[in-house]
């Protein structure tokens, strides 16, 4: 075989689903090893108390500019020793590690005017909670490259509950923060850390390319409000491996804007590999799609996770006057326990971030592929309702079986309207629009 095609199977896959083929970059094969820096301080080097009261934001700003001189010499690394340091938002800078120590906690202050304001997001228009302005995250990355947040075992704790106060109170005065976001950035690493307790979502990235996310914990209260553990937003090659996650909504979210701004900004999610994690979502899905897409997903594959707990194990999401596109998805080897709906998928989700919406702006949710999966103590197999106006087309099932709690109404468990697919080895049959079987439709192979 020619090097040259050596080289290219090791770098990609083509998965053919009804003749059509798409290929899906092996980011998580080809891993993550961040670079050595040659030079490193402390942050108690910068006056930093580690006693979890005395507020240290301006000791972390202060420390990041210092390294900054560091970016041409092979970059710095900010070391962060055992201690509870408290901070409001700060900024990264290129070329950067920051290095958590064991029993080291970055807790995040409760003060609202400890956190900076920034701008809605273009793609958005908005911010995710209310209109205009929003608090920017805890940790910052804007328009950079070649970070690492990582540790042995650190912690990096959002004390969310006064924001989900302030949100179930109708209180915010913006949009709330998240606990790390990077926005146009590129070759980020986050690996070996816990996060707790985040405002809103826990890791964010917006714009980026290239990211790696590496045996992390994230975990929030059950009862937290729209918490969500990673969203990849307009991001492409991504790999979410070896990690745990627990939300009070989402685990995994994919997003790529809203509506009349995500399809002006046109910056699709795609290439994104999700291996080998745990998930849970207790009032939401393990994995979603949407319902913010507007700039399309694409290219996506999950594969070797475990879902519990949730409301909802698989989501795709949307409603007219998104636009964009959820397609070409394969998700494989999944493990649910312990889910209320283990298949969601629903054409008419969500609201619009206003009333500049295009209503004839219809979503496109086609080929995607839900294979080898088995299910426990699940209460409805499945809800695909599509709409008139775009109805959801080439989905493949096949190889699922799935243990319903009210075995006795079995015909009830899937529910179906607008939709179009095929399907092979599902227990319990599913819905009339998804029983024909063709047997080019899901053939899945490697070139």
């Amino acid at each position: 075989m020619p090097v040259a095609l050596v080289l290219l199977l090791a770098l990609s896959s083509v998965i053919l689903i009804n003749g059509r083929s798409y290929g899906i970059g092996n980011v998580c094969d080809l891993g993550r090893r961040p670079n050595e820096r040659p030079h490193s301080v402390k942050i108690t080097d910068f006056g930093a108390v580690g006693d979890g009261e005395t507020l240290n934001t301006i000791a972390f700003q202060n420390a990041v500019f210092y390294l900054k001189s560091f970016a041409d010499k092979g970059g710095a690394q900010l070391y962060v020793p055992p201690g509870r340091w408290l901070t409001g938002s700060f900024n990264l800078t290129s070329h950067l590690t920051l290095f958590l120590e064991k029993d080291a906690v970055i807790l995040a202050s409760q003060d609202p005017s400890h956190w900076q304001v920034a701008d809605a997001l273009p793609s958005y228009g908005r911010g995710i909670d209310l209109p205009g302005k929003r608090y920017m995250s805890l940790i910052n990355g804007d328009t950079l490259h070649d970070v690492v947040v990582t540790g042995d075992n650190g912690t990096i704790d959002g004390q969310g509950l006064v924001w989900w106060d302030r949100f179930n109170s109708h209180s915010l005065e913006y949009s709330r923060p998240h606990l790390v976001e990077f926005v146009s950035s590129g070759n980020v690493i986050v690996s070996n850390l816990t996060f707790l307790n985040a405002p809103a979502y826990t890791i964010h990235s917006v714009y980026c390319s290239n990211l790696y996310i590496h045996r992390v914990t994230a975990n929030t209260s059950p009862e937290s409000p729209y918490t969500i553990g990673i969203v990849p937003d307009s991001s492409e090659n991504v790999c979410i491996q070896d990690s745990s996650i627990n939300m009070g909504y989402d685990a995994i979210s994919l997003k790529s804007g809203w509506d009349e701004y995500g399809i002006s900004y046109a910056r699709p999610t795609a290439n994104v590999q999700i291996r080998n994690v745990y998930l849970g979502a207790a009032s939401g899905s393990s994995i979603s799609f949407g319902s913010e897409m507007s700039g399309g997903i694409s290219d996506i594959e999950v594969s070797d996770v475990h879902i519990h707990n949730s409301l909802s194990g698989i989501a795709f999401r949307t409603t007219n006057g998104r636009g964009g596109y959820i397609k070409e998805i394969d998700i494989s080897n999944i493990h649910m326990v312990n889910i209320g709906t283990a298949f969601l998928a629903n054409g008419s989700f969500g609201t619009h971030p206003d009333s500049g919406f295009d209503a004839n702006a219809f979503p496109l949710v086609s080929h995607i592929r839900l294979h080898d999966i088995v299910g426990e103590n699940i209460s409805t197999a499945g809800y695909f309702f599509g709409t008139e106006e775009s109805p959801f087309t080439s989905i493949f099932l096949s190889n699922i079986s799935l243990s319903i709690k009210n075995s006795d109404s079995p015909a009830d468990s899937w529910q179906c309207s607008y939709v179009d697919g095929s399907s092979e080895s599902v227990v319990p049959e599913p819905c009339p629009e998804l029983k024909s079987f063709d047997s080019s439709y899901g053939r899945a192979e490697a070139l």
